[in-house]
């Protein structure tokens, strides 16, 4: 493992401690208004300042990190479950059933992904309670987000299923649905675990789009989705510098997440 991994797998590790320690870093919440300093600067009560209606910008951040962190990596799981299922029975199985999910992945792979996503969720109502809001925007994440892993799965599964070690198991009268969930799906455990993790940064920036155009997380619940669409207004860096931390934060996130996974793929390999 080099040093830029050991970083990587810090950052994450400090990152979600502090998320998950929200309580206590930022006992006040972030719905609490302070209604005799909105907008303001840095100071000891507030680290990263107040937003336009007197709310802890350090607050909103932590407890947004914590929503993204917790979420992005189950909607990870129910996608790749989804996809271990479709992908991984369809290329063991073969025949008309891998023709047809196949058929049904191609046709999603051939729609842009984000807009069927914005499609799905402007159809569903926006005035909906902010966990209820959670709860549906990262369902449909991981409902709509196992196409392509599918796909990888379908193959790999292929692979295995002519495999030497499958066609003797077959041979000994091993039945067909044993033979899958023992010796087929075990199998695809590298793959299955490099899908999760490319899926969860993606689902991450999914969910900010989606807040950036309003169809994410409702108020007063924050994402980091929500908190970069308060930076529409904002014309230079130099101003209020604060206010680009949730987009900093973003930023390492996504980037530590890539350089884990890379490493995840050379254990692999």
């Amino acid at each position: 493992m080099t040093v830029w991994h050991k970083v990587a797998c810090g950052f994450l590790v400090v990152v979600m401690i502090a998320s998950l320690a929200a309580n206590w870093l930022a006992p006040a919440g972030y719905t609490k208004q302070y209604r005799e300093a909105p907008n303001a600067s840095p100071s000891r009560e507030h680290w990263l300042g107040t937003d336009d209606i007197g709310r802890d910008r350090f607050a909103r951040v932590l407890y947004g990190t914590r929503i993204s962190l917790l979420l992005a990596p189950a909607a990870a799981l129910l996608s790749t479950l989804m996809a271990a299922l479709v992908g991984g029975l369809s290329g063991y199985v073969g025949g008309v059933w891998a023709r047809l999910a196949m058929a049904i992945t191609d046709l999603f792979l051939s729609l842009p992904w984000l807009f069927l996503l914005i499609t799905v969720r402007a159809l569903m109502p926006l005035n909906v309670a902010p966990l209820v809001s959670l709860v549906v925007t990262f369902a449909i994440l991981g409902l709509l987000g196992w196409t392509s892993a599918a796909r990888v799965l379908c193959a790999s599964a292929r692979s295995l299923r002519d495999s030497d070690f499958v066609r003797q198991a077959r041979a000994s009268g091993i039945p067909g649905s044993r033979l899958f969930w023992v010796h087929v799906l075990p199998n695809l455990g590298p793959v299955l675990y490099a899908q999760f993790w490319i899926s969860i940064p993606v689902f991450i920036l999914t969910e900010v789009n989606l807040g950036i155009l309003g169809l994410g997380i409702a108020e007063p619940m924050p994402s980091w989705g929500s908190l970069l669409k308060e930076m529409e207004g904002m014309i230079s860096f130099g101003g209020e510098p604060w206010k680009f931390v949730p987009l900093i934060l973003l930023v390492l996130v996504v980037t530590s997440f890539q350089l884990v996974l890379s490493r995840q793929e050379e254990v692999a390999a």
